[in-house]
């Protein structure tokens, strides 16, 4: 369960105001059919995930304890420092014929293939004996943070303090991460 949680908030976080939600909130307003647009999400969300849980559990058997949970930490520091770095506005598809649905469903997930939330999900995937809870919580978390986005449009979106939220989770994530690191690399 522990998988799960830390997925989900961690990919949550993550996401908020990332390139990711920003790309979905531009195709959403392009296209003007939500429904195909949130399938989309999800599809991006699924398969990146999978993938990340899966290249988890390869590399799970090849480290010792101590080098899962550094592992670990490392994903989250390098999840910290991208929460960190200002998020520009990605590029919104328009030359992309394809329609709503497969639209998001590819650029979502070509900007998420190796993105600090698929890092995340990897890192927790061998960090823990479940990667299928770790790719669960990771698809909930990243769908959770984009789909609220759709709905409620962008004026009331782009109100929010995005910027404010990125830098509170990028310290929460930081924190996480460096205690990680002392424990696995028994400083502590």
């Amino acid at each position: 369960m522990d998988a799960l949680l830390i997925a989900l908030l961690g990919c949550l976080l993550a996401e908020t105001g990332d390139k990711g939600q920003l790309l979905a909130l531009a195709l959403a307003e392009r296209f003007r059919r939500d429904g195909a647009v949130i399938a989309g999400i999800v599809a991006a969300a699924v398969a990146n995930a999978a993938i990340g849980a899966a290249a988890g559990a390869f590399i799970a058997p090849m480290l010792g304890t101590d080098g899962r949970l550094l592992f670990l930490a490392l994903a989250l520091i390098f999840l910290a420092i991208g929460m960190f770095w200002p998020t520009k506005r990605p590029d919104p598809l328009a030359s992309w014929r394809l329609g709503p649905f497969p639209t998001t469903a590819l650029g979502l997930f070509i900007l998420g293939f190796g993105d600090g939330a698929q890092f995340l999900i990897l890192g927790i995937a061998v960090r823990t004996a479940d990667p299928f809870l770790a790719a669960t919580g990771g698809a909930i978390g990243i769908i959770a943070a984009t789909v609220p986005a759709i709905l409620m449009g962008g004026p009331s979106f782009k109100a929010l303090p995005l910027r404010a939220i990125r830098l509170g989770g990028g310290v929460l994530v930081l924190l996480a991460g460096m205690a990680a690191a002392v424990s696995a690399l028994h400083l502590a």
